[in-house]
């Protein structure tokens, strides 16, 4: 059955995916492209474009929207379910009293799985460059998108240049020699029922305020309905809209919310697992174990929910021969967009100790060498990583 195929192979991302969402892109690629061959490379990345658009978590959108490619809607549940639960997990049992991992174990280990990130990203950005940037004008969009998010900081330049990139396309790059082909396709009718849904969905955030004055526990689930429905760029970007929505409102101490973020940074998988965390803390339906369902589901829904909208709206607009260009376009832009990411989490090798950064740089090489061209699975070089991580450092 596609929902336990799909379900197995999140659930093994789940455990060994650490570093964050750019991280989860370099696994999601050796996973589902690499190894399985579920979607081609060119599908993997106009994929990713689609969830950059979307609020709420990517790399849980973007899972979810690589198992419907595999099995429909029961394959994307499957891959959310499996991603999310080892995470989801973890935060539950840290709000019910349980020493965070790194306190357990030292920080070592962790420091060894981010430069397994590094390296695997690092691969997954040749490869794409390789399968996506074939033409010198697919290289300058690339490069002008890793200048762009490498000089500013805000979440919002990463849509922003995948829209650039896609305009470029759709002016360059329209295939209008295979028109015809592209007529005889049967795209179908525009499907307005989604959206109609779409505008309705953002219609209703407005009734938010109204929830937030029904209790503690409604008060706390419209908060992470909230941050689930407006927030661009990941787990990190999701820090201020919590904060405000538990710490502020007397939810929560600021020292507990602390605590929850940098587990979810630690732990492997979606960061937004942290709904888990504050759910299962303020004790939402009544339990902990019934709060942390209820956090994980609130924070959660919105993207995917926005995700099963846009799916198919997606679908019928790239079938036309300027969309198909914008397609390329954008493409070439995620490219730039997973270069400038590489950049930024090269910076966990650095340090104000040169021996100690030669000693990193020295990991992610071997890392990168035994993944890359002696086809370690991403699980081992984990491992790897981890271990010597905690004997290292």
């Amino acid at each position: 059955m596609q929902f336990f195929s799909c379900f197995w192979t999140a659930l093994k991302l789940g455990l060994t995916s650490f570093g964050g969402p750019v991280a989860h892109l370099g696994y999601f690629r050796d996973a589902y492209v690499v190894k399985l061959g579920w979607i081609s490379e060119e599908r993997f990345a106009e994929l990713l474009a689609l969830c950059q658009f979307l609020p709420g978590p990517a790399s849980s959108q973007f899972g979810a929207a690589i198992g419907y490619e595999k099995g429909g809607w029961l394959g994307a549940v499957g891959a959310w379910v499996g991603f999310t639960l080892p995470s989801a997990i973890l935060m539950v049992l840290l709000a019910l009293g349980l020493q965070p991992i790194s306190e357990l174990l030292g920080v070592g280990w962790i420091h060894g799985l981010k430069l397994a990130a590094v390296a695997i990203v690092a691969l997954a950005v040749l490869g794409m460059k390789k399968s996506l940037c074939k033409t010198p004008a697919h290289h300058v969009i690339a490069l002008a998108s890793l200048l762009t998010l490498v000089f500013t900081s805000q979440a919002w330049m990463q849509p922003l240049v995948i829209v650039v990139g896609g305009v470029f396309g759709a002016m360059y790059f329209a295939d209008y020699k295979n028109y015809q082909a592209h007529l005889s396709e049967k795209r179908g009718k525009l499907p307005m029922v989604c959206l109609v849904a779409i505008i309705l969905f953002f219609v209703s955030l407005l009734a938010l305020p109204v929830l937030m004055r029904m209790g503690t526990g409604a008060e706390a689930t419209a908060g992470l309905l909230r941050a689930g429905s407006l927030v661009f760029g990941g787990g990190h970007v999701v820090l201020p809209l919590l904060e405000t929505s538990y710490v502020d409102k007397g939810l929560i101490s600021e020292d507990a919310f602390l605590a929850g973020y940098g587990a979810a940074q630690a732990v492997p998988g979606p960061m937004f697992t942290l709904g888990s965390y504050l759910g299962a803390k303020v004790g939402v339906g009544g339990n902990v174990w019934m709060g942390g369902l209820i956090g994980t589901v609130a924070i959660f829904a919105p993207g995917m929910f926005l995700l099963a909208l846009g799916m198919p709206v997606w679908n019928w607009l790239k079938g036309m021969p300027r969309a198909r260009g914008a397609v390329s376009g954008a493409n070439a832009a995620v490219v730039g967009l997973l270069a400038a990411a590489l950049i930024q989490i090269l910076g966990y090798t650095l340090d104000a100790d040169l021996t100690v950064t030669l000693i990193n740089l020295a990991i992610v090489l071997v890392l990168f060498y035994l993944h890359g061209f002696k086809k370690m699975p991403a699980w081992l070089v984990v491992v790897a990583a981890g271990v010597a991580g905690a004997f290292l450092f």
